[in-house]
């Protein structure tokens, strides 16, 4: 029993980490379905014009968000020794500028350990990472990462920048991977990477997966999947639904409407 909590903490920890820096990207798998790769020089700015816009853009949005509310949907599984656990808990969520965010459980279900070490920990770990100096810890900023070109994609909602991300620390809350850019907004719009350190010995592997979405101005998660494998067997993954985002206070965002002409 010592051994599958020890495991279970650990798998905990990691999904708390890396979802926690997933949700403090206010600017989230294979979403492949309608893309095209083009080589370099379809490329309209260099990487580290696309980097700076990036830090810009999302300064502009963070500043004006000033409150929303949402719903999210927890869902964890885990399948090994001893016995597979899951759970599911609903989420409502009100956020208040600058780090405020209020949480009221509306159901759970499930394993009541993953839903205590897991889920509420991931709602703690985040009220933790909100305050300014965490949030520039863990932030995709040129500070944190250096950035390489890695393509530009056409998609049905737009082109994309894709960029490689090389972690400047070995920090557990940053990731190597890669980003896809929004072209015209300059928004993070998904995130597909594996830890910069492994913060448990219990775990062989880790993949995430994250995806945003625009809600009028503003680009905010969609969806989280992190998928880890552990060294003595098993799998855990935990996935994020967000969701019936409503804006309920902002600003106008200044300097999103020239974002066009630098695609011209």
């Amino acid at each position: 029993m010592r051994y599958t909590q020890v495991k279970t903490h650990a798998i905990g920890g990691l999904l708390v980490c890396w979802s926690v820096v997933a949700v403090c990207q206010l600017s989230p798998h294979q979403f492949n379905s309608g893309k095209s790769s083009y080589s370099a020089p379809n490329a309209h700015l260099p990487v580290e014009e696309v980097a700076r816009k990036l830090e810009e853009k999302n300064a502009q949005r963070a500043a004006a968000l000033d409150e929303f509310t949402s719903t999210r949907v927890y869902r964890m599984q885990y399948h090994g020794f001893p016995s597979d656990r899951g759970a599911e808990m609903v989420v409502d969520v009100t956020y208040h500028a600058p780090n405020v965010k209020e949480f009221h459980v509306v159901s759970q279900t499930g394993s009541k350990f993953v839903i205590d070490h897991v889920f509420k920990k991931l709602l703690e770990g985040e009220q933790e990472a909100a305050n300014e100096e965490n949030r520039q810890h863990t932030a995709l900023s040129r500070q944190n990462y250096d950035f390489t070109f890695a393509g530009y994609e056409m998609t049905p909602e737009g082109p994309e920048y894709v960029l490689n991300l090389l972690p400047k620390t070995k920090n557990k809350f940053l990731y190597r991977g890669k980003i896809w850019v929004d072209a015209k907004d300059f928004a993070l719009v998904r995130i597909e990477g594996e830890p910069a350190r492994n913060p448990s010995v219990w775990i062989k592997k880790t993949e995430v997966r994250h995806r945003y979405v625009k809600v009028n101005d503003f680009w905010l998660p969609a969806e989280n999947h992190t998928e880890s494998v552990i060294r003595l067997g098993g799998r855990a993954v935990l996935s994020i639904e967000y969701k019936d985002y409503r804006i309920t206070k902002a600003a106008p965002v200044y300097g999103l409407g020239n974002a066009r002409e630098d695609l011209k």
